[in-house]
């Protein structure tokens, strides 16, 4: 095994080899000096970590924290416990202007941007209603654009807030799973989110990380882990104060491989799992990989695919963090990368791996085990498939269906494979199975699939199904159809075939009847559903004219409020509500009510 020294000057790594054969022990001591000096003082720089207050007034309990691993996307601030309640009030976390003001059916919710002299902009989400003038705002926009979804840029300086000033209230809008702040902040030019927990907001925490497992995984054409050629899982315990392998095992090892590890964070006062701050790796007390989420790039969130084994996740659903990183990994949150993460192990010794872990108050977790290089025979499974490169274009172009990649749409190289399985008319087209769903993808690719046996009157109903190989069961991707073939874009693996959605959705009233009075209520309230393709628009009308039904997806809600100003009470008035999916097809409810 090779690793080269490594010495800091002005915040920059240099490597010696030299420095390792010269020094012998007193450069394993300067190297372990300088790793655990990073993992004390490696905290970014953030502007004035003094310079904002708490958003809300109650102690802050966290519910997930900054860079904590979600589908798809690292998360890009904190949650705030709300006490399990909305209408908690948000205040403005220091002097600013407002610049944004977004309102949806998903993702935020309705949440504020908040830009402040300092370069940032503090972003407020899953807000319940924001205060008076700023919803009299947004609701003359509403109105005006005849849409509950808005995404509004702000005149600057319309709306200044002083710091500590009320600007909203908490709520469980969008996508939010349960009453929480998400509180985000952000550098202005870039729109790349700062670590929260960097600024002093006195969040208490004084557990270190835990530690549930680690994987080894072979990675050249000579390498295994315990005679294996596939990644091999162990589990972690803790014993007085330091994290080892289940049974305490010396690991055969040989060849280049790569080290991951599974492990979380809580912080005091809650159950919530929460990502980890930083996780070095060592080998022979050698820095070897060091990641860390002071920061995050939008543009490379969806890079968690390869930092994380994805493989893994999809089968086990256990997230394990790699500490190598493949080669369309792209993601900058690594600190330190020696060979990229890959060591060689070949020369019959024992060696130690050591993982140091910390969180952003300090608090830190150490894993050591030993592992041993001695070669062995190992039968490794050919793969079959079409080699495919990851920084080339590739495209299936067989009978009936044609799938273009972009160069980066995966992360490595792999073998793809393709099947056409036969259907018994279930669909409009053969099943095709590209690859499997556990291969991760980057960037959308164009999707096409010849129809078969489509009808004519059919052919503006048609799409993409994703097919469950298990259960049979389908899902909307979606596509339109042209001249005999429905294209989509994809961002996934997996079983696709041609079908049509013609069935409309549905509109169930909750407190509304035909030909009723309404005097003691104060909105109508519908579930809306639709079983396929999905809710595409809704419109509602009173007496002839649009009003804001409010949008909640995730509970399938919809709910208008009264509002005095614009409807005249002491009279009979007509609703139409009418709600389309994605192919077009419409439901319609109409009633009179008396208010």
């Amino acid at each position: 095994m090779r690793i080269q020294s490594v010495f800091v000057f002005n915040n920059r790594f240099f490597r010696s080899p030299k420095l390792q054969t010269s020094f012998g022990l007193c450069s394993r001591l300067i190297e372990t000096f300088v790793f655990v000096l990073l993992l004390k003082t490696g905290v970014a720089q953030v502007p004035d970590p003094d310079y904002f207050s708490s958003p809300v007034k109650i102690p802050i309990v966290l519910a997930g924290n900054f860079g904590e691993l979600r589908s798809n996307h690292f998360h890009s601030g904190i949650d705030i416990k709300t006490q399990g309640k909305t209408g908690v009030p948000v205040y403005a976390a220091a002097e600013g202007v407002l610049s944004r003001m977004s309102v949806s059916p998903s993702g935020f919710g309705l949440a504020l941007y908040v830009d402040h002299p300092n370069g940032t902009t503090t972003v407020y989400g899953h807000l319940q209603k924001f205060r008076d003038d700023l919803q009299v705002y947004i609701r003359s926009v509403q109105y005006e654009e005849e849409s509950f979804s808005a995404n509004i840029t702000v005149p600057k300086g319309k709306f200044r807030f002083k710091k500590g000033e009320l600007i909203a209230y908490s709520g469980n809008s969008g996508s939010s799973g349960g009453p929480h702040l998400h509180f985000e902040i952000r550098d202005t030019e870039s729109e790349k989110p700062w670590n929260p927990l960097l600024y002093h907001f006195h969040v208490k925490d004084d557990q270190a990380p835990a530690i549930l497992s680690v994987m080894l995984y072979p990675l050249s054409d000579d390498a295994h882990v315990s005679g294996k050629s596939y990644p091999q899982r162990i589990d972690a315990v803790l014993f007085q104060g330091t994290y080892h392998l289940k049974s305490n095992p010396v690991l055969n090892v040989y060849g280049e491989v790569g080290f991951g590890i599974q492990a979380l964070d809580y912080l005091s006062g809650s159950w919530n799992k929460c990502g980890v701050y930083e996780i070095g790796l060592l080998i022979d007390n050698k820095p070897v990989s060091t990641f860390r989420v002071d920061q995050l790039d939008f543009g490379e969130t969806r890079y968690i695919n390869s930092h994380i084994d994805y493989m893994h996740y999809q089968k086990y659903h256990r997230r394990l963090q790699r500490s190598w990183i493949e080669p369309g990994n792209k993601l900058s949150n690594y600190r330190l990368l020696e060979n990229k993460g890959k060591i060689r192990l070949s020369d019959g010794k024992v060696h130690e791996v050591k993982y140091l872990l910390k969180d952003v108050n300090g608090n830190k977790s150490q894993l050591i085990f030993q592992v041993t290089s001695k070669p062995m025979q190992v039968v490794k499974t050919k793969e079959t498939g079409i080699p495919v490169a990851y920084d080339d274009r590739f495209s299936i172009d067989e009978d009936g269906i044609e799938a273009d990649f972009d160069a980066g749409t995966f992360y490595s190289d792999f073998h793809f494979n393709f099947q056409e399985v036969t259907t018994a008319g279930r669909f409009y087209s053969p099943v095709f199975k590209l690859h499997d769903d556990k291969t991760a993808v980057h960037k959308y690719y164009d999707l096409s699939i010849k129809t078969v046996n489509l009808p004519a009157h059919l052919r503006s109903k048609a799409l993409i199904a994703v097919v469950d190989p298990q259960s049979g069961k389908k899902y909307a991707l979606g596509g339109e159809y042209s001249f005999g073939w429905v294209k989509s874009e994809a961002r996934q693996l997996g079983s696709f075939a041609v079908t049509v959605d013609t069935i409309a959705p549905t509109i169930t009233p909750i407190n509304i009847q035909n030909n009723n009075a309404i005097t003691s209520q104060s909105k109508i309230s519908f579930k809306i559903r639709d079983d396929f393709s999905g809710i595409h628009t809704y419109r509602g009308e009173l007496d002839g004219k649009w009003v804001l039904f409010e949008y909640d997806a995730k509970n399938q809600l919809i709910e208008y409020y009264f509002d005095t100003t614009r409807i005249q009470t002491g009279k009979k008035h007509h609703l139409n509500l009418s709600v389309s999916d994605v192919k077009g097809n419409v439901k319609t409810y109409e009633a009179n009510f008396y208010r």
